[in-house]
């Protein structure tokens, strides 16, 4: 497939390696899952003190001391971690440990400054913990396909296994979770680039059969307001309507049908480490929702398309090398570029909400959604990307 992947800078592979030692024994330590239920259909209770040993906190003075000196620096956030990087012509670029969100991306630009490309906010949760919603998000699961039993499972707890990299040049951040059963490993290569801010997914499949990918990158690009918004490059392109996706960062308009959790993202890891947890009917009632409603299928005719309208669309064939978005009364306009997928997905919240408020954003991302990816056995790991260029260029 060509793709990014030929474009830029080719990055050494995500290397089976031992955790570093502020790390031992916490995110990679395999939770004793059987000792939790006994077979698929079971409700599990978990305590307090059982979600803890999920997140534990992480050791901010250790994290400089072993990877200080390559433009990353580290600042606490309750039990959570920010890792701030920045290059020396003032491009910077924000995510979050452990639960692996990009919060801010800022490319130098024409003008002297920085602009920030990524839309997130933080708000207060039912329980008064902090929620943080859009940035750039994996919302990916794994799983057999249900041919062999298997329960999917989403990467959603993400450790620190490298970084490397100079301020002059790039910045690239190494990140790993692991399956808590014998199912996949998978690594994410953030790489802040003068030109873009990368996103690099290798999957390894630890099984002896195959396993199948759905989910997509969910990047919240910011703008004033849809309306002045436009995806260029998409004319010709197939698409299909569906319901907006939902992340534990997706923040979709309550009148779109379809609202999101405001609990902290640690009730989402145990969700998605234990069967069974916090499932409700009402959850039931929307999956069954999703997959009544019609689906409507069309070709884009625009080559400008003005993002006014609320949608939400997977387009099938979507141009490989790249798609541009341009943001009205500005001198700029972000192009993403994808490598390793097939779909890609788009969201406008629509135009009837506050100006450069909560909703003043559209969503994009490489997408297997419609159909699954299929990641074989053995020693080939899957590649799959995303990049988010500078505006400036």
């Amino acid at each position: 497939m060509a793709g990014a992947a030929a474009i830029f800078p080719s990055s050494s592979p995500l290397l089976h390696a031992r955790p570093p030692k502020h790390l031992r024994g916490t995110f990679h330590q395999r939770l004793p899952l059987a000792s939790l239920w006994r077979g698929r259909e079971r409700r599990i209770s978990v305590t307090a003190a059982s979600a803890s040993s999920i997140s534990m906190p992480i050791n901010v003075e250790c994290l400089e001391t072993e990877f200080s000196g390559h433009g990353v620096t580290f600042e606490a956030i309750g039990d959570s971690c920010v890792v701030k990087m920045g290059l020396a012509n003032g491009s910077a670029a924000s995510l979050m440990l452990p639960c692996g969100l990009i919060t801010s991306y800022k490319p130098y630009m024409w003008h002297g400054a920085t602009f920030e490309v990524l839309h997130t906010i933080v708000s207060e949760g039912e329980d008064g913990a902090a929620v943080v919603r859009g940035g750039v998000s994996m919302d990916f699961k794994i799983g057999g396909g249900g041919d062999d039993g298997s329960i999917p499972w989403s990467p959603s707890c993400w450790s620190l296994r490298g970084v490397r990299g100079s301020p002059e040049k790039s910045i690239q951040v190494e990140l790993v979770s692991v399956s808590p059963v014998d199912m996949a490993e998978v690594g994410c290569l953030v790489t802040l680039h003068q030109d873009f801010l990368g996103s690099e997914l290798l999957i390894s499949n630890t099984k002896s059969s195959p396993l199948q990918l759905t989910g997509s990158f969910i990047s919240h690009l910011k703008v004033s307001t849809p309306d002045a918004a436009y995806a260029a490059g998409l004319q010709g392109s197939n698409y299909r309507s569906r319901r907006p996706l939902s992340s534990r960062f997706s923040m979709v308009p309550p009148d779109s049908g379809l609202s999101t959790s405001s609990k902290p993202w640690t009730d989402n890891v145990l969700r998605r480490l234990v069967p069974g947890w916090g499932d409700t009917d009402e959850e039931e009632e929307e999956e069954e929702l999703n997959d009544a409603e019609e689906e409507s299928e069309g070709e884009e005719e625009d080559d400008y398309a003005r993002m006014t309208e609320k949608m939400s669309r997977i387009y099938t064939s979507a141009p490989r090398q790249s798609m541009r978005w341009m943001i009205q009364g500005r001198r700029n306009s972000v192009v993403v570029r994808r490598s390793g997928f097939e779909e890609f997905y788009m969201l406008s919240p629509g135009s009837e909400h506050e100006w450069y408020g909560k909703y003043a954003y559209i969503c994009v991302g490489p997408s297997a959604q419609l159909t699954p990816l299929v990641l074989s056995p053995g020693e080939d790991a899957w590649r799959g990307a995303q990049y988010l260029h500078n505006p400036n260029l």
